[in-house]
């Protein structure tokens, strides 16, 4: 799993959902077949990881049950990862979701919670020596509205996470883009990025795929936010996001890799 933090190359995970309360409809896929399909689709477009999962987070969705979580995803964990050679994450608050996943060789654990709504699945991650995605949170995914406040929760999530004897190189934190806040609370998460991580010394994974800022900002659909989307992931890559979690695989890897060339050519500086 060390292959999975390349510092010197952005990477790309490529988003599916098997929650119909997902915002984003496109994103949303039921069966197996569709769900492996998808995810070779994505593969052949450049996703260097998987990132599944089955009860939604957006702003206004109703609760999923454990029971439900569950259901959504025991029958295609399995055939998910025959179907792919690539990193595998699962999306999820619930250690028992987190254990299900990694026992059918997972290699990721992305948690919004921050590790806030069950500390027990930094144990199991600990356990499987898989790696862990920490969103910043307090009381629910992606509350903290200025970078000092993203600086504390995360910290606080990674002293669970090292509570628990998960490695200090296998996490990864995600400052919570999204998620009702303001605009002007989102744009100062991204633009400040490079600070959370000069502060944590930790990769940062990153979020914006089609997200509600993006549509106030353009006054458009989540079906029509791709451009801005772009925009804003190439201004997330400039102040050093590791990782890109995207809907949209192919132009955003096509953005990224032409921004990492001009970002890595000589300046003249007067």
């Amino acid at each position: 799993m060390e292959s999975l933090v390349n510092l010197n190359r952005v990477a790309i995970a490529g988003v599916i959902n098997l929650s119909e309360e997902s915002f984003y409809k496109g994103s949303i896929f039921h069966s197996e077949n569709s769900i492996i399909r998808k995810a070779k689709e994505l593969v052949s477009e450049g996703a260097d990881i998987i990132d599944i999962g089955a009860a939604s987070t957006a702003p206004g969705t109703p609760y999923i049950p454990l029971k439900e979580e569950v259901r959504r995803l025991k029958d295609v964990l399995k055939p998910l990862r025959k179907a792919v050679d690539v990193p595998l994450s699962i999306d999820t608050q619930r250690s028992a979701v987190a254990e299900m996943a990694l026992a059918a060789e997972f290699d990721v654990v992305n948690d919004v919670s921050g590790l806030k709504s069950d500390e027990r699945i930094a144990d199991v991650v600990s356990q499987y020596g898989a790696m862990l995605v920490v969103m910043a949170c307090n009381k629910k995914p992606g509350d903290a509205y200025t970078i000092s406040q993203a600086l504390h929760y995360l910290s606080k999530s990674i002293e669970i996470a090292k509570r628990y004897g998960v490695k200090e190189q296998d996490i990864i934190v995600d400052p919570g883009i999204g998620f009702g806040k303001p605009i002007s609370a989102d744009l100062s998460l991204i633009n400040n990025l490079d600070y959370l991580k000069r502060s944590l010394k930790k990769p940062i994974l990153v979020g914006v795929s089609r997200k509600r800022f993006i549509g106030e900002i353009l006054g458009v659909s989540v079906e029509d936010r791709l451009y801005g989307s772009i925009g804003a992931t190439i201004i997330a890559v400039a102040r050093g996001a590791n990782f890109i979690r995207t809907h949209d695989v192919k132009p955003t890897l096509q953005a990224i890799r032409v921004a990492e060339a001009i970002l890595s050519s000589k300046r003249c500086i007067s």
